[in-house]
């Protein structure tokens, strides 16, 4: 009895080295402060120097080589949980969102604690202005605290929070507008805090300040100021792209509205948020 015991015991073992074979946390903050051409002098195992690599390159928008590395994990490891929500983030970017959530859930199952996961879940939830489900998925994040998942995911899961809870104001009533709209711009601040030159975090601030009403601080100099940082930090972010063509607009600069706007198309012709400005359908706010 004691031996089968101990062989199921090893056997659990086994499957929990090959589900979780190596720290995402401590590797998604390497791969934050390391670039590609550093890589080599760092001590890693060679999946965690293939994860680092294929973050990395998710970070410069390489989603296709990105997807040869987790790929290339998942050879070696078929039940990689972190291999697999990076295909899961690259069919996101792809705009597959279907194939990607169903990626994703799995994942959530088999591990309630897989912060990208909920990120990357939020992301998609958002575009199917599912607002309520980005802001829950985001806020689990937030509730492991950045300790557990990692700053930049921490980050990302904030700045999720905010975007989704300023949608929810602006499409809801006056009781909503108070309840969700005070929680936008304290979050975005609390981002900025951690990492303020995140090109992520500049977007967040750049577009409060052009969608938020001048009442509670909306100002087109400094909605512009942001934008143009991030896009200076991250040139194929397309997002900045899309809120600084509608700072234009507001500035009856209509040559450049569609200027820009044509420029994040080139880089994304797929983008929701470009094409949403450029149908007038506004589904996320904006400016006829």
């Amino acid at each position: 009895m004691k031996k089968i015991i101990f062989i199921l015991g090893l056997l659990l073992l086994v499957t929990v080295n090959i589900v979780f074979c190596f720290d995402w946390r401590s590797l998604h903050e390497k791969a934050t402060v390391n670039d590609l051409k550093d890589l080599d002098s760092v001590k890693l195992d060679p999946l965690e120097k293939t994860y680092i690599q294929a973050l990395i390159n998710l970070s410069l928008h390489n989603d296709v080589k990105a997807r040869d590395f987790f790929e290339d994990i998942l050879e070696r490891d078929s039940k990689n949980i972190a291999a697999l929500w990076g295909t899961a983030e690259v069919l996101r970017r792809e705009h597959k969102l279907e194939e990607s959530e169903k990626i994703l859930n799995k994942i959530i199952k088999i591990d309630k604690g897989f912060a990208p996961a909920y990120i990357s879940l939020s992301y998609i939830q958002y575009i199917n202005l599912n607002f309520e489900d980005s802001v829950r998925l985001a806020a689990y994040v937030i509730k492991q605290g950045k300790d557990k998942v990692g700053t930049d995911n921490y980050v990302r899961a904030i700045l999720m929070f905010a975007g989704a809870k300023g949608m929810i104001a602006h499409f809801g009533g006056p009781l909503s507008k108070a309840i969700n709209g005070i929680k936008v711009f304290p979050n975005l601040k609390r981002a900025e805090k951690i990492l303020p030159d995140a090109p992520a975090v500049l977007f967040g601030l750049g577009s409060f300040y052009l969608l938020a009403p001048s009442i509670i601080g909306g100002d087109l100099e400094k909605a512009e100021e942001y934008l143009r940082k991030a896009i200076e930090k991250d040139p194929l972010f397309v997002d900045p792209y899309v809120r600084l063509a509608q700072v234009y607009r507001l500035n009856n600069k209509e040559e450049e509205f569609s200027r820009v706007l044509n420029k994040a198309l080139e880089i994304d012709p797929k983008s929701e948020l470009a094409l949403d400005i450029k149908s007038g359908e506004c589904n996320f706010i904006c400016f006829k």
